[in-house]
Order: structure tokens, then sequence, then C-alpha cells
């Protein structure tokens, strides 16, 4: 998706940032996994959720602006949205599980 939007300097910048925190969670993610404990484990997948929001505003951004038809672009955001969704409840889980 990013390879098809327009030369711009604001869709350029755009770009690269979506780049950055749309490649981030899954990483993140693999870091979480490999946590040394359960409060380390939330403390990570926050910063997934973090990155998947931050993704979400960029993709929202793509959407209102017209950089891209909205056909286009919301495909990315449900899945984005999605595991938002997923992640999300996944903390509050944790949290609970930690507060017993």
């Amino acid at each position: 998706m990013v390879d098809s939007m327009p030369s711009t300097i604001s869709s350029i910048a755009i770009a690269k940032q979506i780049i950055r925190s749309g490649t981030s969670p899954s990483a993140n993610y693999r870091a979480a996994c490999l946590a040394k404990s359960e409060k380390d484990f939330v403390n990570k997948l926050k910063m997934v959720e973090e990155e998947l929001d931050e993704t979400c505003h960029w993709l929202d951004l793509i959407i209102a602006c017209k950089i891209l038809p909205e056909k286009r672009v919301t495909d990315l955001y449900n899945e984005s949205n999605e595991l938002l969704k997923i992640i999300s409840s996944s903390i509050l889980t944790m949290k609970q599980k930690l507060s017993e």
C-alpha cells in the first residue's frame, strides 16, 4: 500500500510513519513472547498496542485526506483494528490475572 502512495512530501512522511508503526507490532510481540515475567509480558504487549493504535491513526489519516482510495485502505485498517482489539483484550486478561 505504501508503495502506491503519491510522492508528495506529506504522503512520504505518512508512508515512513506507517512503515515504522506497521512493522513494529510483530517485532514487539515476538519480544513479548520472550518476556522474563508476566508483568514484563504485559509491558511489552502495551508497546504492541501503542504501535497498532498508531497504525490505525495513520490509516485513518490516509483515508480522511484522500491520499489513497478508501477501498484500498479499508481492509488494512480493519485488520489493524482487529489486532488492536485482540492485544487490548489480552492485556486486560493478563492484568486481571496479575491482580488475583
